[in-house]
């Protein structure tokens, strides 16, 4: 659909499509539409998503190409939901390709295996401002301020399993989160972007930063906890240059994600999103075989990733190369292990005891007692989802009161 010879934004403007709420759009081409500027007193509805305005999310854009569309708020899109949409050389002031609205305008995007390149904002977020995107790509697009792949701000963004990469801004050449605003990243690849300042990622940053590749490692304030999974090696594309941004067979984004993160059973090409048991880094997984375990972990440990060291156990301590990654212990080092360290009374007037074990940031726990090992079963649950404390992790059994006998073990949940 071609709205207009004039993409420029004016008063006399057209855009390709308006969708309203439960309306559905497949298979076109959406391009030079355009919308009023908000020089008047416009509604979004006349300034906002030069390709296609959606009423919410329940109006649904798939299998669609939009570009080269211009807006105020969206050049691209305006909120609705996108799946497998290319859009690109959109324009706007703020969300070149996308604008998932503001928390308080109640207005929001998701976007599903979708790809955003060489958008542009005058002002910011120029791939997308706010929503949800899921196994996206968003590559080559800038902003003049903020956000030249993608912002939060008066709301917040979420990324599962997104590639960013040679976007461009002033500030959060990647990701940028606004003074009113959080972004969420969990298994996202934000690599090779460029800024002034805060080349992949803002210098502030609220929200969530876990499972990703980037650089620098990204660190949490005070008072959000810790960042935990990410990684700062080069993810070693296939052809970055050329577009192809698949994962290389020894790259370490493979299985460096936390499945609980992984949206949906496909990649950005359609393949299974989770092989070797555990989610990849980025928007598309490596379909080869291989090993189980993180491949940066691996490397780290300067161990094979082919899979022949999974089962092996190089430090001899009786847990194999697995076992160690799942709990996040050196496996060329047997003094390195997940175990109990003590079990004590002490300081503990009204009973109970207090259990002591080595411990990483990012792995949980669970703990399992008993008071007779030749029952059936001999162990039960005492605890789970103990989030594990830099060096040492502790916790209380308030049951365990009298003489005992008191066994315990503890396990890292997968």
């Amino acid at each position: 659909m071609t709205a207009a010879a004039d993409p420029e934004r004016c008063d006399c403007a057209i855009r390709c499509v308006y969708l309203a709420h439960g309306a559905t759009l497949s298979g076109f081409t959406l391009t030079n539409g355009a919308t009023r500027t908000d020089s008047g007193p416009w509604t979004f509805a006349e300034s906002g998503g030069g390709g296609v305005l959606c009423e919410s999310e329940a109006a649904v854009v798939s299998n669609c190409v939009i570009i080269a569309n211009s807006a105020v708020y969206g050049g691209g899109a305006f909120q609705g939901t996108l799946d497998n949409c290319t859009l690109t050389a959109n324009s706007a002031r703020n969300g070149g390709g996308v604008y998932g609205g503001y928390a308080l305008g109640e207005f929001f995007a998701t976007l599903n295996n979708c790809t955003l390149t060489g958008n542009t904002a005058s002002e910011w977020g120029g791939g997308a401002w706010n929503g949800t995107l899921n196994n996206c790509v968003l590559t080559g697009n800038s902003a003049s301020l903020w956000g030249g792949g993608a912002l939060g701000d008066f709301g917040h963004i979420l990324l599962n399993n997104c590639t960013l990469t040679s976007n461009s801004a002033n500030s959060g050449g990647g990701v940028e989160v606004g003074d009113y605003g959080e972004a969420w990243l969990n298994n996202c690849i934000i690599y090779h972007n460029t800024a002034g300042e805060g080349a992949n990622y803002s210098r502030y940053f609220w929200g969530a930063f876990d499972y990703c590749c980037t650089t620098p490692l990204p660190v949490a304030e005070p008072e959000q906890g810790a960042f935990v999974g990410n990684i700062t090696n080069a993810p070693l594309f296939v052809d970055e240059a050329g577009g192809n941004l698949r994962l290389q067979s020894n790259s370490p984004c493979i299985n460096g994600g936390n499945n609980a993160y992984a949206p949906g059973t496909v990649d950005m090409d359609g393949q299974s999103r989770i092989v070797s048991g555990t989610v990849d880094v980025g928007a598309y997984e490596f379909q080869g075989p291989g090993s189980m375990i993180s491949y940066a972990w691996l490397q780290h440990y300067g161990l094979p990733t082919d899979g022949s060291a999974d089962a092996t156990d190089p430090d001899a301590d009786r847990h194999n190369t697995w076992q160690e990654w799942r709990c996040l212990t050196d496996p060329t080092n047997a003094l390195s292990v997940l175990h109990l360290l003590s079990a004590s009374h002490d300081g503990i007037p009204q009973g109970g005891m207090i259990l002591t074990w080595e411990s990483v940031a990012g792995v949980n726990y669970f703990l399992e007692s008993s008071t007779n090992l030749g029952a059936t079963p001999c162990f039960t649950p005492l605890a789970t989802n103990l989030l594990g404390q830099p060096g040492t992790t502790t916790y209380t059994d308030t049951n365990a009161v009298g003489v005992g006998p008191f066994f315990y073990r503890v396990g890292a949940e997968h």
